[in-house]
């Protein structure tokens, strides 16, 4: 019986995959500058249809003050219907805020923009 010994082929393997380093080479810092992102207002080419009637449910069980804040158009700009109808729901009154003020459609030349609503003191 013959018995071949295989570590002297090994061991110079063994080494040479010692010295290959695989791990990642350490982070650089970089200072990435972006500008601040731009405001897109949704813009229509047509006036909105007429708002939808909505039944207003009861106000949610919360500790917190809640307002019911009526639903509006969406426009799509998909096929036959570009409108889509965002219903209404309950939000939370923020802190030194105590009215809502609805967002809506307004002519803007020859389109139509969306101005979103917002709370006031």
């Amino acid at each position: 019986m013959r018995v071949v010994y295989a570590l002297p082929l090994l061991v110079p393997a063994l080494f040479g995959l010692a010295a290959c380093d695989n791990s990642p080479p350490p982070p650089v810092n970089q200072v990435i500058v972006q500008p601040p992102p731009t405001t897109v207002v949704p813009s229509a080419p047509m006036p909105p249809p007429p708002p939808m009637s909505e039944l207003v449910p009861p106000p949610p069980a919360s500790a917190t003050p809640t307002v019911w804040q009526p639903g509006h158009w969406r426009y799509t700009g998909v096929g036959g219907n570009p409108w889509s109808w965002q219903g209404g729901q309950y939000v939370t009154i923020p802190s030194g805020a105590s009215v809502w003020v609805p967002g809506q459609w307004q002519q803007q030349g020859p389109g139509w923009v969306w101005r979103e609503g917002h709370w006031a003191a």
